[in-house]
């Protein structure tokens, strides 16, 4: 049953001279009305004309109000009759995340627990794996999208082209080029972050039942992502200078691989980056058993001097370089890119363009905006120098927590630590207390349990983690 019409609202306090426009006023306004009850479901609002009369607005901001009012679910519109306070689904209650002795921590359970965390003040990341958002700058992509969209307004419709939006091409060729890694804007692929890349890469090179090498310990989502594809993981162990190369070699001659996915730079768990020795050792059995190797290096921004890189050898003949903006623009602008032989960056182009057709190409200018303005250098400087006085109070409240690092490094934003007990165990103990723990089990392609886990250096830090690890003693 329709309830009778309002005959008016006045909005107090309404102010053209306020910071907020005048239209989010009055929606905030009408929100907080019908959330508290005071406009009831049914209600039928004052007529446009009428509203704008009472209110001292145009009819042209009421409608934009009412439109968006519609759009949030707040109002419905009933042609012919006006607008309706639409009935509000009662909010459900939060369930806490809990850990029972048959729940299985894997890598789907450590993605699940670190997404839920983000929407959570009480909850402590200390396992997480990107940079709080706290330290990215907003304010230059704000800029960015208002310069985009006065300059190229098709870029918020346009479909975009498979290999990426060529003016940041051109530009990462020049990028590529300081990293002394000579790229053509035809060897570069723009992709969905670097997990696209990963992706493509893995399906072009490998078959269910191949092996494939990984780091160990490594990426704990590229493992989930290659066990799904029915591949064998085989994983070479991960030490100081950066790869156990005798184990290396001794795992090649056993399994004859097509391709070796690695992370060269501020590596994801341990920290460490390929020593120069190192990268050339690698590159030269690449080249004595033939196969290819990814170069995985998302962190390479972080990194603040020069770094070691096999694609920086090989000049991208049996190397496939992959990186991404997401972690030092934000998660959230899924931008990265592959650079490869021509020839191979074209197959890679065309069965990326049979999966997804392109890549959203507004996040593709947004970056290119980005870049091409100056300000990403300053952004990373600054993003470098904060990673940097964080990492040591980090190093030492871990080791007062009783805790041995595989390594302390020069720079990122990964500890790789091991603790006095089961790290599952203690994942578990931990997030009873919200404090998320990235046990070592998941970074390793056997799976094995471990006492190792990962620390991000912005968390681990906190008294609460080092409490934590006191009292579980």
């Amino acid at each position: 049953m329709t309830m009778p019409g309002l005959q008016s609202i006045t909005v107090a306090p309404l102010s053209p001279a306020a910071p907020l426009p005048l239209v989010d006023q009055i929606t905030g306004f009408i929100r907080g009305r019908i959330d508290e009850r005071g406009l009831r479901a049914g209600t039928r609002m004052p007529s446009i004309r009428r509203f704008a009369a009472d209110n001292g607005v145009s009819r042209f901001t009421v409608v934009e109000a009412y439109d968006r009012l519609v759009a949030q679910g707040y109002l419905e519109s009933r042609r012919g009759s006006g607008f309706y306070v639409r009935e509000r689904p009662q909010p459900t209650r939060r369930i806490e995340p809990e850990h029972s002795p048959g729940t299985r921590i894997d890598v789907v359970w450590l993605v699940r627990q670190l997404y839920a965390g983000n929407d959570r003040s009480d909850v402590l990341l200390a396992g997480s794996g990107c940079l709080p958002e706290a330290w990215l700058n907003e304010t230059m992509l704000q800029a960015g999208l208002r310069t985009l969209s006065r300059r190229e307004p098709s870029a918020l419709t346009g479909y975009g082209t498979p290999q990426g939006y060529a003016p940041l091409r051109q530009l990462l060729q020049v990028h590529l080029a300081e990293l002394e890694i000579e790229a053509a804007p035809e060897n570069i692929v723009l992709t969905a972050g670097a997990s696209q890349a990963l992706d493509l890469v893995a399906r072009y090179f490998l078959h269910p039942g191949d092996a494939v090498l990984v780091d160990d310990p490594g990426y704990y989502v590229l493992f989930g992502r290659l066990a799904a594809m029915g591949l064998r993981l085989v994983g070479v162990p991960r030490t100081a200078d950066g790869l156990d190369v005798a184990r290396l070699e001794a795992l090649i001659q056993e399994h004859k691989p097509k391709l070796f996915m690695t992370n060269s730079v501020l590596q994801n768990p341990t920290g460490t980056s390929l020593t120069a020795a190192t990268a050339f050792r690698v590159l030269r059995l690449a080249e004595a058993y033939d196969f290819h190797i990814l170069e995985d290096d998302v962190y390479a921004d972080l990194h603040p001097g020069r770094a070691h890189r096999i694609a920086a050898l090989d000049q991208l003949n049996r190397v496939i370089y992959v990186t991404s903006f997401s972690k030092t623009l934000g998660a959230g602008l899924r931008v990265g890119f592959l650079a490869a032989h021509r020839d191979l960056a074209r197959d890679l182009t065309d069965q990326k363009m049979l999966a997804t057709l392109t890549t959203p190409e507004l996040g593709e200018r947004l970056v290119y905006q980005v870049l091409s303005d100056g300000y990403y250098r300053k952004h990373v400087d600054h993003l470098r120098s904060r990673v940097a006085r964080g990492l040591e109070p980090a190093v030492r409240n871990l080791e007062r927590a009783g805790l041995s690092l595989f390594h302390e490094p020069a720079a990122g934003m990964f500890l790789w630590a091991r603790a006095h007990d089961d790290a599952e165990v203690l994942a578990a103990k931990a997030q009873a207390q919200n404090i998320i723990l990235a046990p070592g089990s998941l970074f390793s392609p056997t799976q094995a349990r471990s006492q190792w886990m990962r620390f991000h250096i912005a968390y681990a830090a906190s008294p609460r983690l080092m409490r934590f690890f006191e009292s579980s003693q």
